[in-house]
């Protein structure tokens, strides 16, 4: 569907079952759940869909060792058997990786093996693959360029990796396949009001400037680290549920980490783990617990985040990548619950948590990309007994994702899985946007007629993930990008410029320093702060 159907759709008169406001991965998990059940659903994205925290993960599907450490039973077993259900459920985004545990000391690998060997048993029969001992050998052909002096070996043990907004995309597309509706450049501009109830949304779509409303049954806040703005349209003086905090990643050409295994850090000088990963032929590096104040649409790193991960990196590789050699930094925030005061943020939990305010909306906030799936379950199955909707199973343990294959596809096709070979036959199929990246020009047409991708940043940085992979080289396709759109959308010449000039200006801050893109791409974007 187009975004214009979607329009249409959404504004015809009619009251949902349910409302969901947020397009990241709480949001669309519960729309896709709610759709599967058979309930009328609506979802409305501010900005675009995974635009926030949703596109800035660490790329993995996890159950998540540090929490094991921290004893969080309970959790990690639900995280590795959704971890599981994901891999089946969508094979073409979704892959066994190895990490391995370097080990310098004489004590390492006994004592991590024997945590592993319980994460392994958690997992029960959804597990990938079991850990085990490696050898000096083993460890350095698995990862090349480990630092050879006092390597005595290690552990090997397996996760998932996948995209993380191209799951988001997958998601919309399986919740249209079902019947819902959703629509991207679309804020709540106010909640709707009946008797102290919350019975829908005011909203506005940016592209016309015209404004609606929606009705329904029950209203699902699902908009990640900007709950609060939503809560507080309900009650002003509500207290913040959140105690949001960063995390960083560089991203850093393939030949720092070659071969076909990833490296996890269990334990870095601040007490965190870190991740070395190799994603899209390059290498994700990551990432940091930095509690931040406020929360907006584009965080920055910090320098000292990036020194950090940097200077972590270079204990274990040899060579060591430098500032010179990031591609690209983003940040991303984790919309954690709060706790007790003075508790650090790296210590909180993972768990999602779910609230029902005085006026009826539901409030679904906390967990990680992993757990999207059991969180939409636990929020649907709330909302329908709160409204009195009628009672439904579940369907989306076993429910195959749009797309989903076990086709081996080569880059930049496989994570389209069976729509492959419909956008093969687009113009532009064979030509790149850029010599440096691994994209070609019909995926802009495709973004744009199927995925409801509406500017250049959409396609840029979430539909392909360029952003990511290479700051400078994303801003240099900007333009051809805008005039495919342009074509695409009926748009005009000075939207083109307005595009591009807005595109480099991003980019510019998933560039270190120096990095600058053009005289007019100085400096950080500063963008409106909404809540969906």
């Amino acid at each position: 569907m187009t975004r214009d159907d979607n329009i249409a759709a959404a504004t015809r008169p009619q009251t949902w079952d349910m409302l969901v406001i947020g397009g990241g991965a709480s949001g669309l998990g519960t729309a896709v759940e709610a759709a599967t059940r058979g309930y009328s659903v609506l979802l409305l994205e501010s900005h675009d869909y995974a635009k926030g925290t949703s596109s800035r993960s660490t790329k993995l599907v996890h159950g998540g060792v540090r929490y094991l450490a921290q004893g969080n039973v309970s959790l990690v077993r639900e995280a590795l058997h959704e971890r599981g259900l994901l891999k089946r459920n969508a094979p073409h985004l979704v892959r066994d990786l190895g990490f391995v545990i370097a080990a310098y000391k004489w004590w390492s690998a006994p004592f991590y093996g024997i945590g592993l060997k319980m994460y392994d048993l958690l997992a029960g029969k959804l597990n990938l693959q079991n850990s085990r001992y490696i050898s000096k050998t083993e460890a350095l052909k698995r990862a090349p360029t480990l630092k050879k002096d006092g390597l005595g070996g290690g552990i090997l043990y397996f996760d998932g990796q996948f995209d993380d907004s191209r799951l988001a995309i997958t998601l919309l597309r399986t919740l249209e396949d079902h019947g819902g509706v959703a629509v991207n450049h679309a804020p709540v501009t106010g909640l709707l009001m009946d008797g102290g109830k919350v019975v829908g949304a005011h909203w506005r779509d940016d592209e016309t400037g015209q404004t609606h409303e929606a009705r329904a049954r029950v209203v699902v806040n699902a908009t990640g680290v900007f709950v609060d703005d939503l809560r507080r349209m309900e009650d002003p003086a509500v207290k913040p549920m959140l105690s949001p905090s960063q995390g960083v990643h560089v991203v850093v050409d393939r030949h720092f980490l070659p071969g076909d295994s990833a490296l996890m850090v269990p334990r870095t000088d601040d007490g965190r783990v870190l991740f070395a990963v190799p994603w899209h032929d390059h290498v994700v590096i990551g990432t940091t617990d930095t509690p931040v104040p406020d929360v907006s649409w584009e965080p920055r790193a910090l320098p000292e985040e990036v020194d950090f991960i940097l200077k972590t990196a270079a204990q274990y590789l040899d060579p060591a990548p430098g500032r010179a050699d990031v591609r690209s930094v983003y940040a991303g925030l984790r919309p954690l619950v709060k706790a007790a005061e003075g508790t650090d943020t790296k210590a909180l939990s993972r768990d999602h948590v779910i609230r029902i305010s005085a006026g009826g909306m539901l409030t679904l906030t906390g967990g990680k990309w992993t757990t999207y799936r059991r969180m939409g379950a636990d929020a649907v199955t709330r909302a329908a007994e709160l409204v009195g909707l009628p009672a439904r199973m579940s369907l989306t343990e076993g429910l195959s994702l749009h797309g989903a294959t076990h086709d081996d596809l080569p880059e930049p096709w496989k994570v389209y899985g069976t729509d492959a070979e419909r956008i093969k036959a687009l113009p532009g199929a064979s030509v790149r946007l850029h010599p440096e990246l691994p994209y070609m020009e019909a995926e802009v047409r495709w973004a744009a007629q199927q995925e409801q991708a509406r500017t250049v940043e959409d396609v840029l940085s979430r539909r392909t993930r360029a952003l990511l992979l290479n700051a400078r080289a994303s801003a240099d396709a900007a333009p051809r990008v805008a005039a495919i759109l342009a074509e695409e959308l009926g748009r005009d010449e000075a939207w083109q410029d307005a595009q591009v000039k807005a595109y480099r200006e991003l980019a510019a801050g998933y560039m270190l320093p120096g990095g600058v893109v053009s005289a007019d791409a100085v400096g950080r974007e500063k963008m409106e702060t909404r809540p969906a």
